[in-house]
């Protein structure tokens, strides 16, 4: 997905520096609504209260990742829980 970028070894550094709590959200309009809720992805543009305004240290360090779309969250839903999931 980020093969190639200039971004990728920082951000595999930072992803795999501590614990990371997968959650799958089940919801009309999930991916919409949790990217609302979590704020853009640099926090100097997130909306106060969000969680990226509120807890990110950077564009690279921004605290949480949600997909982007139905279809890279079925990707991932896959990468992470690979128990079928992902095709209900």
């Amino acid at each position: 997905m980020h093969d190639g970028k200039p971004f990728l070894d920082e951000l595999v550094e930072f992803m795999s520096s501590g614990p990371a709590i997968p959650c799958r959200l089940r919801r009309e309009n999930a991916v919409q609504v949790l990217r609302d809720l979590i704020g853009a992805t640099d926090p100097k543009d997130a909306k106060p209260g969000t969680i990226r305004a509120r807890y990110a240290e950077s564009k690279g360090r921004n605290a949480v990742h949600a997909s982007d779309s139905p279809e890279a969250a079925r990707t991932e839903i896959e990468f992470f829980f690979g128990d079928g999931s992902a095709r209900r």
